[in-house]
C-alpha cells in the first residue's frame, strides 16, 4: 500500500507563487508516473499535469500550461507542483496521485493511490 501526504497548500493573492509537494511511501517511487489534480466545489476532479518516472515526459493542461511546473525528486520520493502566477480560478483541493503505468497518463482511471489533498485559496 502506498500513502501520498501533499503539503504546500495555503491562502495566496493572485498573482503569486506556491509549491505543492507529494511524499511518497515505499521502495518503488521511482518507477512510476505520478499526476495532480484538483477540484474545486461542484466540479469534476481535472488533471492539471503528470509526469512519468523518467521526468522527461510531462503533461500539462491547458489551463495551467506556461504558469505550473511539475517535477519529482526519486531520491525523496516526492513530487512537486511548482504554481506562479495564480488566479483566484485556481481555488481548488489539490491531490496528488500515483499510476503504476511508467510513462505519464492522462486517464484518471489509471492513477491507483491519491492522497488526502491540500487546499489552496487564490484571493483576488
Amino acid at each position: 500500500q502506498v500513502q501520498l501526504v501533499e503539503s504546500g497548500g495555503g491562502l495566496v493573492q493572485a498573482g503569486g507563487s506556491l509549491r505543492l509537494s507529494c511524499a511518497a511511501s515505499g521502495r518503488t517511487f521511482y518507477r512510476y508516473a505520478m499526476g495532480w489534480f484538483r477540484q474545486a466545489p461542484g466540479k469534476e476532479r481535472e488533471l492539471l499535469s503528470a509526469i512519468g518516472a523518467s521526468d522527461v515526459n510531462t503533461y500539462y493542461a491547458d489551463s495551467v500550461k506556461g504558469r505550473f511546473t511539475i517535477s519529482r525528486d526519486n531520491a525523496k520520493n516526492t513530487v512537486y507542483l511548482q504554481m506562479n502566477f495564480l488566479k483566484p480560478e485556481d481555488t481548488a483541493i489539490y491531490y496528488c496521485a500515483q499510476s503504476p503505468l511508467g510513462i505519464a497518463t492522462t486517464t484518471p482511471g489509471r492513477y491507483t493511490y491519491w492522497g488526502q489533498g491540500t487546499q489552496v485559496t487564490v484571493s483576488s
